[in-house]
């Protein structure tokens, strides 16, 4: 099998775009078949891409979530159709715009002043998975600084959690499809079923049977230095500057399940080859059944909420448990069912 063509357009990526450094990584039946990197990894542009190197991968973050929740609805622990206030009694009754657009830009998130209406429709677990919830990705918003202020900026997952059910929806739970805090929520979720801390259950049930070992909700100061450059795109001018920090990470004790981890290429990997495996990691361990794999990698949009997710450009592709999932085969090379995010 011959990747030169990969790496030709890999190696043009610097000049065409900007990006700065690179790894990519293929894998197939836990075999490594291509590995390329190239660039820096540092600001002063004199560092080289290596296999130590560690990112925070923001929303890839995801897949590990909803790997967590489809455990424990393997288990019987939890159930799709569950109402999440079964869980976090905050989210039993909730309140929405009715006046929020979809796809407008640019757009001001709803606050407790806007001209909200009571949600006829429970929340349920599904919706938080299929990002059909109603939920927002404001991160900024009144509930979560004044948590912020109030704790020292040490407010716990759970609390915080707490704090996201304050925030008003955008539209009637279940009506629609917009991107949100839908997995941050179920990290709250996994904390109340298991009766452990978010991490400690995604490092005794995932990470650690998988032997994940560089992969981190909140980066360890010994590990920082590892740590590969960050840059924010101006979308208007096409301009890179250098970006510090990860602004999803709520608190310094909180886990984000939507956008919290930090980790290298090389330990990421081992959870996308196992679910690409049907379940089962290099280590032999089963994260999860074949079943449930296929389950993850199911569309779960009806036609109101396939154009509401059209809106981002993802040609072919519908949205599953978790993950953007191939609906159209005559619009790539990959068979239909292929997800990931």
């Amino acid at each position: 099998m011959s990747f030169e063509r990969v790496t030709e357009y890999l190696d043009s990526l610097e000049e065409k775009y900007g990006v700065k450094g690179l790894d990519c990584k293929v894998m197939r039946r836990h075999e490594t078949l291509y590995r390329h990197m190239a660039g820096v990894s540092d600001y002063a542009m004199t560092k080289p891409v290596s296999e130590k190197d560690i990112y925070d991968i923001y929303s890839m973050s995801k897949i590990a979530t909803m790997t967590a929740v489809m455990q424990l609805i393997e288990q019987g622990k939890i159930g799709l159709k569950d109402p999440v206030s079964k869980y976090l009694p905050e989210y039993g009754q909730m309140y929405y715009d009715p006046h929020f657009e979809l796809g407008k830009w640019p757009f001001a998130w709803p606050t407790k002043d806007s001209d909200l209406r009571p949600a006829k429709n429970p929340i349920i677990i599904e919706d938080l998975m299929s990002m059909t919830a109603g939920l927002t990705y404001d991160t900024m918003a009144e509930p979560i600084r004044r948590l912020q202020l109030e704790s020292g900026n040490k407010a716990s997952t759970r609390e915080m959690v707490r704090a996201i059910a304050q925030i008003p929806l955008i539209f009637e739970p279940g009506t629609h499809y917009a991107y949100s805090l839908g997995h941050d929520v179920l990290a709250g979720v996994v904390e109340v079923v298991s009766g452990l801390t978010f991490g400690a259950y995604m490092q005794k049930n995932v990470f650690g049977p998988l032997g994940m070992r560089d992969i981190w909700y909140q980066i360890p100061e010994r590990e920082k230095y590892r740590l590969s450059a960050q840059y924010a795109c101006d979308f208007a001018t096409g301009k890179l500057t250098p970006q510090e920090g990860n602004g999803f990470r709520l608190s310094e004790n909180y886990e984000s399940g939507g956008a919290g981890l930090t980790t290298s290429v090389e330990e990421y990997s081992k959870l996308l080859d196992a679910l690409a495996c049907s379940g089962e990691g290099l280590t032999g361990a089963r994260i999860l059944k074949p079943e449930s794999v296929k389950d993850m990698g199911t569309n779960r949009l009806d036609e109101v909420q396939m154009k509401d997710f059209a809106m981002g450009g993802k040609v072919g592709y519908g949205y599953g448990l978790g993950v953007r999932v191939l609906v159209d085969q005559s619009t790539s090379k990959s068979p239909v069912g292929e997800f990931g995010w």
